[in-house]
C-alpha cells in the first residue's frame, strides 16, 4: 500500500520544510544583491565598474597589463601629450579631458594603461566603465570624490549611435551637469571616431554659406558637441612599413631577447614575413606587429625545444623567415 501524504501540520516536517524555503529565498536575494563594499579598496591600482540590476560595485583588477610607455615604439608625440596633462592632474594643477582617438590598433587604449603602470606610484588610479554603464557616472562620482588618490575615468573603445543613454550621461558628466566633476577625476576616452558618432553624407547639406563662410547646420552642432567637451585631442594615425617593423623588433627584443639575430642582415628574412603577416591581416598596425611577435617568438622557442629533444622534424615549427632547414 502506498505510504499515506505527509502531515502538513506535524511541526517535525514543517520546521525542516520551512528552513529549507528559507535558504532557497536568501540564496536568491543574495544573488541580487551586489558585494560588500562598492568603493575603490584594498592596493589595487585599477577598477572596473560591475552592474547587476539596480546595484553596482567597483571590481578590483587582480592582474592589470603591465605595459609601459617604453613600450609603445613611434608615439612619441602622443606619449608626450598625455603624460604631461597626466603630471598636471597629479600636481593638482590644471588638466583636460582627454579623447585619443584614430586608426584601429595604433596604441591608444595602451598608451592609457601605460601611463597608469608609470605614475600608480604617485597616487594615479583607473576605473574602466564600458558604453553600457555610463548611466552609472553619477553613483562613481560619489564614490571618489574626496578621495586622497587621483581617478582616471576610462572609457575604451567608445562610439555612439543616435540618441544612446549613454551619450547623454557622459556629455551630462563632462560639463552639462548641475554637480561638478570631483577635482581628482579626469576622464580619458578612446574612439575610432573623433566625434563619436557615425557621420553621413546628409549631415553635410544642413551646411549653410553666408558671406562666404560655412555655418555647420544643426546635426552637426549635435554631433561634435560630446566630443568638444574633451579639452584635449590626441590623434593616432595609420603608421608607415617603416614603423610597423620598429615595432616588430621592439616586440621581438621583448619577448624573446635570447632569439634576437646576430647581424643586421639577419632580419632580414623576419622583416619580410613580417610584412606577408601583415599584408594577410590588412592592416600594419601596433597591434598587427605585437601578434606577429608573438607568433614567431613562439615558433623559435618551439624549434629550440625540438632541436633540443631531438624531435624537430617539422618544418613548419620553424619561425617563418628564419630559412630553418
Amino acid at each position: 500500500m502506498p505510504n499515506p501524504p505527509a502531515d502538513s501540520t506535524n511541526p517535525e516536517t514543517l520546521v525542516p520544510r520551512l528552513f529549507e524555503r528559507l535558504e532557497q529565498f536568501l540564496g536568491r536575494l543574495e544573488s541580487l544583491l551586489p558585494p560588500g563594499n562598492p568603493a575603490p579598496a584594498g592596493s589595487a591600482i585599477a577598477w572596473r565598474w560591475r552592474s547587476q540590476g539596480r546595484y553596482g560595485w567597483l571590481q578590483p583588477v587582480r592582474a592589470p597589463q603591465r605595459i609601459m610607455p617604453a613600450d609603445l615604439c613611434c608615439l612619441e608625440r602622443q606619449i608626450a601629450e598625455l603624460e604631461r596633462n597626466t603630471r598636471q592632474f597629479l600636481v593638482g594643477g590644471g588638466a583636460n579631458h582627454t579623447l585619443l582617438w584614430g586608426a584601429r590598433g595604433t596604441g591608444k587604449s595602451s598608451l592609457v594603461k601605460a601611463i597608469l603602470n608609470a605614475y600608480s606610484d604617485q597616487g594615479l588610479r583607473l576605473i574602466e566603465v564600458s558604453r553600457e554603464d555610463l548611466g552609472s557616472l553619477p553613483e562613481i562620482l560619489d564614490l571618489i570624490r574626496n578621495r586622497p588618490e587621483r581617478f582616471i575615468l576610462f572609457c575604451d573603445d567608445l562610439s555612439f549611435e543616435p540618441g544612446e543613454a549613454g551619450y547623454t550621461s557622459l556629455k551630462a558628466a563632462l560639463e552639462g551637469s548641475i554637480a561638478a566633476l570631483p577635482e581628482n577625476l579626469l576622464i580619458y576616452a578612446t574612439s575610432n571616431r573623433r566625434h563619436l558618432l557615425p557621420e553621413s553624407q546628409a549631415d553635410n547639406r544642413s551646411v549653410s554659406v553666408e558671406e562666404g563662410e560655412l555655418h555647420p547646420g544643426e546635426a552637426i552642432e549635435s554631433k561634435i558637441s560630446l566630443s568638444d567637451r574633451f579639452g584635449l585631442w590626441i590623434a593616432f594615425h595609420p603608421f608607415t612599413q617603416a614603423q610597423y617593423l620598429t615595432i616588430v623588433r621592439h616586440w621581438i627584443r621583448r619577448l624573446a631577447p635570447e632569439a634576437i639575430p646576430p647581424a643586421e642582415a639577419d632580419w632580414a628574412p623576419i622583416e619580410r614575413a613580417a610584412l606577408q603577416w601583415a599584408l594577410r591581416r590588412g592592416s600594419r598596425s601596433g597591434r598587427t606587429a605585437w601578434q606577429f611577435a608573438r607568433d614567431w617568438t613562439g615558433r623559435w622557442t618551439l624549434a629550440q625545444r625540438g632541436a633540443l629533444l631531438g624531435t624537430r622534424d617539422d618544418p613548419d615549427i620553424d619561425p617563418p623567415g628564419t630559412g630553418a632547414p
